[in-house]
């Protein structure tokens, strides 16, 4: 959500910010601009344009771009439609200081009036010109120099920010800072990059520093970075490797990052247990969590919080935690837990879930838990993300980049590792027995090879996504563990093709969703041949009553549900909890080709985010 990448060294810095805002589109965004200043010649260009950021760049060719120092940013709007006006950068109303922001400034509305008051009037609906113009009248006010009156500033607001600003009478230096909202400084030779994210800067450096909550980095081309915090303490920058790679941010040679990024789920999910799954000596290792692994096989109860795909992954591992290890669990969305009075206890074992690990609703549910005692635990895919900074212990998924909006990998990923946790805490309370989980262990090494034959099925889902392409509603049952895996693959179609879908437990149809039934509609059944198998064949019978059509993922070699299917889609047999790594593949396959079909930009669907980092 919102993009920021910024530069100052010795070369031109329009190559590096107009390539790291192509970097940052996955994020989601509705316009773009670029800021830089030409130190030789005093002169500021300042470049805005609502739409994609190949619009900004077609307005900007041939214009005056020469500088060394500049900041860009990709905008999804909050205050203020989208348009060129609201685009950031903004600049102060003497034109001198220019800022990008993501996040959000909750008391905006006084200060302005406030603004207002002493004379300063206002361009955009932003919050973002707001706090520019705030900077401004402390600055000058004040007699302070831009880093005080900066924090001077943020002292004085409420809310959310991840700031990048530099002053044209001062054009070798860039402020940046950041509270809730993630920001990452990379060096190289004199030279700066900064980012809200690694993947604009990876190409140029592997050495980061991750800023933390309520810390100021002053950015000097030529010297060394200084960090402090808003109180004006000292931090001594700590920078580390970065361990993404140049080639896992390219397509790779397929059409879209997210048809690369489900093909790629036998390696990330093989990633996701390497040094972890042993299937010679039986054995499962989650460094992570060793120290906290007593803690959480004696909780009274896991709660598990999340957002969005990461929360079907939650409630899987709801089934997960329960049926293996006999622990019991509750599966909140982040956004509802922070806002009531939860009941928590020291014995309360809270898992957190996100695969950027900077989702805000997240962050503020982690800080509510911890305030009762809780143990954070936490499962991310990005390594000194916000969330693993903020957890007890924790798990990385190592599913590699996603640059997708619309998740896939990272849901597998985050069900691996669930599976993982489960599995170990499960034996260490004996409630699998020994050779139980030898075979459990045996069989999670073999998902992998058994996702690449499920991903054999890609033309044959192909065709299934033609005949559908038209329709405006589809249902998605599944009883068990496949109920999560129904919310997941309605929750797919829905972002990315625009369809209307709705997942539910098989058995809830007949209260309520049946009514929607006719030749029209639609509906995918998970029905593999565990669990409830009998009844969701009974669902599938009451479907077909109706003249509904069936799209099933069933067992290979299934030839009762196939005979009763108009379509389906066959998947290797495994152990009942471990379906769902197999049978959430085609649907994702499924919903990528609906949205083909139909048009649709499937790597960054309209109005969605990749990285939540606002409530």
């Amino acid at each position: 959500m919102c993009g920021i990448i910024g530069y100052v060294g010795n070369k031109q810095a329009y190559p590096v910010l107009i390539n790291g805002l192509y970097r940052l589109e996955y994020r989601g965004y509705d316009s773009a601009g670029v800021a830089i200043m030409n130190e030789e010649e005093n002169e500021l260009f300042l470049y805005k344009s609502q739409g994609k950021v190949s619009q900004l760049d077609a307005k900007i060719t041939g214009k005056k771009t020469a500088g060394t120092i500049g900041i860009a940013h990709t905008r999804w709007a909050t205050h203020g439609e989208p348009n060129d006006i609201n685009a950031h950068p903004h600049s102060s109303q003497s034109g001198d200081l220019v800022i990008i922001h993501n996040g959000i400034i909750e008391n905006y509305i006084p200060l302005k009036k406030e603004l207002i008051g002493r004379g300063y009037s206002f361009k955009s609906d932003t919050d973002t010109e707001v706090l520019i113009q705030l900077i401004e009248d402390i600055q000058l006010n004040e007699n302070l120099d831009l880093f005080e009156a900066v924090r001077s500033a943020l002292n004085q607001v409420i809310g959310a920010y991840a700031i990048l600003v530099f002053s044209r009478s001062n054009p070798d230096t860039l402020i940046a800072a950041r509270k809730s909202s993630p920001l990452v400084i990379g060096k190289k030779m004199g030279e700066y990059f900064i980012a809200s994210d690694p993947t604009p800067i990876v190409e140029y450096t592997k050495d980061v520093v991750y800023l933390n909550d309520e810390e100021i980095a002053i950015i000097k081309r030529n010297q060394d970075l200084r960090i402090k915090t808003i109180r004006n303490k000292d931090k001594t920058p700590y920078f580390e490797k970065l361990e993404m790679s140049l080639s896992a941010l390219e397509k790779g040679g397929y059409d879209h990052f997210m048809l690369k990024e489900i093909f790629e789920q036998p390696h990330s999910v093989s990633n996701c247990m390497r040094g972890r799954l042993d299937p010679r000596k039986g054995s499962i290792s989650l460094g992570g969590i060793s120290d906290y692994l007593q803690k959480m096989t004696n909780a009274d109860r896991i709660l598990i919080i999340a957002c969005g795909t990461s929360w079907h992954a939650g409630l899987v591992g709801e089934y997960l935690f329960e049926d293996l290890a006999r622990i019991p669990v509750e599966v909140e969305y982040a956004s509802e837990f922070r806002y009531r009075n939860p009941v928590i206890s020291e014995n309360d074992i809270v898992i957190v879930i996100s695969q950027s690990g900077e989702t805000a609703d997240s962050l503020a549910a982690i800080k509510l838990a911890k305030s009762k005692g809780a143990t954070i635990i936490g499962i991310c895919n990005v390594v000194g993300s916000s969330i693993s900074r903020a957890s007890h212990a924790g798990s990385y998924t190592h599913a590699g980049p996603e640059i997708g909006v619309a998740s896939t990998k990272a849901f597998t990923a985050q069900v691996t590792i669930l599976t993982m946790m489960a599995l170990l805490i499960g034996r260490k309370k004996g409630t699998i027995t020994r050779s139980k989980y030898f075979q459990y262990i045996h069989e999670l090494n073999q998902i992998p090879k058994k996702i690449k034959h499920v991903l054999k099925s890609n033309d044959d889902i192909w065709k299934i996504a033609e005949n559908y392409k038209n329709t405006r509603n589809f249902l998605y049952l599944g009883r068990g563990y496949n109920f999560p895996v129904a919310l997941e693959g309605a929750l797919k179609l829905k972002e990315i093709s625009y369809i209307h879908a709705e997942g539910y437990p098989a058995a809830e149809m007949k209260h309520g969703p049946i009514a929607l039934i006719d030749e029209e509609m639609p509906v995918v059944v998970i029905a593999t041949n565990k669990g409830t198998y009998e009844k969701v064949i009974t669902n599938i019978m009451e479907v077909k009553a109706r003249k509904g059509k069936i799209i099933a993922i069933i067992t290979k070699g299934d030839e009762t549900v196939k005979e009763l299917a108009d379509y389906y889609i066959e998947i290797p047999e495994t152990e009942e909890f471990l379906v769902p790594l197999l049978a959430t593949i085609p649907l994702q396959l499924l919903s990528y080709h609906m949205a083909i079909l139909r048009g649709c930009n499937v790597d960054q669907p309209r109005n969605l985010a990749k990285s939540v980092t606002v409530e």
